[in-house]
């Protein structure tokens, strides 16, 4: 009888150890650039909470934001190696990497953000979310970027020959580089965490990003002239490495679908605010916005659209986007 009682004993310590394991809390952890508060980084903290809730605490997202695991290009390859289980990134460092990435990229396609959000939750979003399996890559959901526009340090910009000789920082992709080569300016790749210092320096004039990016990394201290010529709407992208995806259950991987679909509507609704407030918070401390006429910047990107879409599946993609209402 005591033997068979230590053996129960023992069985129910097994059992219990087990169950603990199984319900053991995986935590995955998340890169983002931008800083703590961010619309981008809430709306991952949020996905992270509807997704504890919803696996009964199974999992929890950790989310490392400003940079802490590094810039953006320097993410990728961690979250493709599966170092990074999550990442939110702008979908133009994956223009090297996935073809379909170009077309979101490209200058002046989108013609507002309602366009844009149209393209981008459709059937052309789901085309664009596919490419990124190959590249060991899961694309759960498209964030808000807004639109970007060029910023300097040296004079308002009300024309496109008002670009001639100025000197600006790009994200590292060679479609950003082309785009402000055709406007008669230089580009000059670099770190979004680099960039206060460089134009504080000289060592570039200024840069192009949107309204809350140039408010929160205070890139309006240094630079107070910003022409609202909204040259790109580049989506941003939230991905999980394929590695951290293929773990999943089935049923777990429609919880983070789910979680990540409404995790849109929560970012969107964060950016509009965010713009909104850090429009206001940059010209009252002294920032001049202009609006130059588009047609002449628009007009300039001929080149552009010739070297990137040359495949005809891409070509056909943009002439769908055009005619998207």
């Amino acid at each position: 009888m005591t033997f068979i009682a230590r053996l129960a004993g023992t069985a129910t310590i097994i059992t219990s150890l087990w169950i603990g394991a199984a319900g053991a809390e995986t935590v995955l952890k998340s890169s983002d650039t931008h800083p703590d508060g961010y619309p981008t980084v809430e709306a991952v903290k949020y996905f992270g909470q509807l997704v504890k809730e919803r696996t009964n605490g199974r999992y929890s997202v950790e989310v490392y934001h400003s940079a802490q695991l590094g810039e953006e290009k320097d993410t990728i390859e961690q979250v493709r190696t599966g170092v990074i289980d999550l990442n939110r990134i702008s979908m133009a460092p994956f223009n090297g990497i996935i073809a379909e990435t170009k077309v979101p990229s490209l200058p002046y396609l989108f013609r507002s953000e309602d366009h844009m959000h149209k393209v981008m939750d459709g059937a052309i979003g789901d085309e664009i979310k596919a490419a990124f399996e190959p590249a060991g890559l899961v694309a759960l959901a498209f964030y808000d970027s807004g639109a970007r526009s060029f910023y300097n340090s040296k004079k308002p910009i009300t024309s496109k020959d008002d670009m001639a000789g100025l000197k600006f920082r790009v994200i590292q992709s060679d479609i950003f580089v082309d785009t402000v080569k055709a406007l008669g300016a230089n580009a000059t790749p670099m770190p979004y965490g680099e960039v206060y210092s460089a134009i504080e320096t000289g060592v570039i004039d200024g840069a192009e990003n949107n309204f809350p990016s140039y408010d929160t990394a205070k890139h309006a201290e240094v630079a107070k002239f910003y022409s609202l010529d909204e040259h790109m709407m580049v989506p941003e992208v939230f991905v999980m490495a394929k590695s951290s995806w293929d773990k999943l259950s089935p049923e777990d991987q429609a919880i983070f679908k789910q979680a990540a679909m409404e995790s849109v509507a929560k970012q969107r609704e964060l950016w509009a605010a965010k713009v909104k407030e850090s429009r206001a918070k940059v010209e009252t401390a002294g920032s001049k916005v202009t609006t130059p006429d588009k047609q002449p910047f628009i007009d300039a990107m001929a080149p552009v659209y010739e070297k990137y879409v040359t495949d005809q599946k891409l070509k056909d993609m943009v002439e769908r986007i055009k005619a998207t209402q």
